[in-house]
């Protein structure tokens, strides 16, 4: 039977369940890479926030991450600011509205949106969710209804990652 509706042309979700002032997500950015370079739009990464309490400016740079999608650069916004972790530790909000004006992005905008916290909504609710589906740190991914845990070691994660999606997109062809 051949099943032409959307939901089965949909491609396979890949949610990222990160924390941009973590530095192992620092660390799965060259997976993540990896991944986007060898299935293109035939894999849809999601990025899901997951803040902790210990990094203080966690929070904000989940909402930070938000208006960076909005604004067309959501995922060239999260890697620049997790490759400068220190720099987040650092400086905080002003660093968060700092990349967005190296990356072009309404700086201005984005620093109206840390303030009246228009995307406060949808970082507390992927934080809920993690915490209801098993999330205990990042990064954590989610494929084809399986956890993966790499917050404590990323070692084979991609690989399983690719069996995974290999696997859902030939069921989808």
């Amino acid at each position: 039977m051949n099943d032409s509706s959307p939901a089965a042309r949909a491609v396979p979700v890949l949610e990222v369940w990160c924390e941009l002032q973590c530095p192992d997500c620092r660390s799965a950015l060259r997976d993540l890479r990896a991944l986007r370079d060898r299935y293109g739009d035939r894999l849809e990464l999601r990025l899901r926030h997951f803040p902790r309490e210990k990094h203080r400016h966690a929070f904000a740079a989940a909402q930070a991450a938000e208006e960076a999608f909005e604004q067309g650069k959501g995922w060239p916004y999260v890697e620049t600011v997790l490759k400068r972790v220190e720099e987040l530790d650092r400086e905080g909000e002003p660093f968060l509205v700092e990349v967005a004006g190296e990356l072009g992005l309404d700086a201005e905008e984005f620093d109206t949106a840390l303030i009246d916290g228009r995307h406060i909504l949808i970082v507390d609710a992927d934080q809920a969710e993690g915490k209801a589906i098993g999330v205990t740190g990042t990064p954590t991914y989610v494929i084809g209804g399986e956890l993966l845990d790499g917050s404590k070691s990323q070692e084979g994660l991609r690989e399983r990652i690719e069996e995974i999606a290999d696997r859902l997109t030939a069921e989808r062809a």
